[in-house]
């Protein structure tokens, strides 16, 4: 009897250390954010490729609406107030537009952009990695 309570203190003991150094928080941030830098690198090439077919311009006209990219870090969505690239993208450049893996959805993605007016260069942000208390990290591209 106490022989098998010992083995089961062993076992315990090596999960407990098993699942400390795996670190579950951190893996997930990591996937999260490898998740959001592949869904930056999907946007600011949708818009590239957008404006590759427009001579290089960012054409205004989607469909039936407007759409122009700001001057200051705006989220992306089909949401009041914020930049619908949906119209403007999809499906021509990407299949259906990418969402924050925590927490995003098709009225508010989580991502932002902006259109720097000196410039002229186009950044993709991913505000919500900051906020990852496993593993903060500052996401952003800009071409």
């Amino acid at each position: 009897m106490i022989e098998l309570l010992i083995v089961i203190a062993i076992i315990a003991i090596l999960a407990g250390i098993v699942i400390v150094a795996l670190n579950p928080a951190k893996q997930f941030a990591q996937a999260r954010n490898t998740q959001r830098w592949s869904h930056a690198n999907t946007i600011l090439n949708a818009v590239g490729q957008r404006m590759a077919d427009n001579k290089g311009i960012w054409n205004t006209t989607c469909g039936a609406s407007t759409v122009t990219l700001p001057a200051t870090s705006t989220n992306i969505g089909t949401g009041a107030g914020l930049i619908n690239l949906e119209a403007c993208v999809v499906p021509t450049y990407v299949a259906s537009m990418v969402v924050d893996p925590n927490g995003g959805a098709a009225a508010d993605t989580k991502y932002q952009i902006y259109q720097s007016a000196t410039t002229g260069r186009i950044t993709v942000s991913a505000p919500l990695a900051a906020s990852e208390t496993a593993d903060p990290q500052t996401i952003s591209i800009t071409r």
